[in-house]
């Protein structure tokens, strides 16, 4: 079975691999102290810092296996690579809350790269899902707790 492409942007793709560069060097030498401090202090049965340093080296190591997976399935994407006519992942899409009258604009990403403090919105939530293919003018209805949201596509760009 073929694994999935995972669409990223180039800055995104250096940065996971300097982060699993990071959690590979300082990050397991920082844990494997942690654990050699934590066994000096005796009996390893009732010892909670060595219990906590290797719970972390459990999380880091999961942290690393999940960015090398992302890494491995990677394909590098640029805005240049799709039009702008309509609404593709890396478009910058301004929208108008049809209720609120007031204008967002978020970047479409893929969702490992998705953080929406950033304004990085994943082509898999559902909002992003409605805005595959629209084009600017286009009316798109999201459902969120509070009931059904419409936003007016003003603006695609890179």
């Amino acid at each position: 079975m073929a694994s999935e492409s995972v669409y990223v942007t180039k800055e995104f793709f250096h940065e996971l691999q300097a982060e699993v560069h990071e959690l590979k060097t300082v990050g397991r030498r920082d844990i494997a102290q942690k654990i050699a401090d934590a066994r000096a202090h005796g009996d390893l049965s009732e010892n909670a810092d060595y219990d906590a340093a290797k719970n972390a080296q459990e999380l880091l190591e999961i942290r690393i296996s999940r960015i090398q997976t992302i890494l491995g399935k990677a394909q590098v994407i640029s805005a240049s690579d799709f039009p702008d006519d309509k609404v593709y992942i890396l478009s910058r899409v301004t929208l108008l809350n049809k209720k609120t009258k007031r204008e967002i604009e978020y970047l479409l990403v893929s969702p490992e790269e998705a953080d929406f403090e950033k304004a990085k919105l994943s082509v898999t939530s559902p909002l992003g899902k409605a805005l595959l293919g629209k084009v600017v003018g286009d009316i798109i209805e999201t459902k969120v707790p509070a009931g059904v949201i419409q936003y007016e596509v003003l603006k695609i760009g890179k």
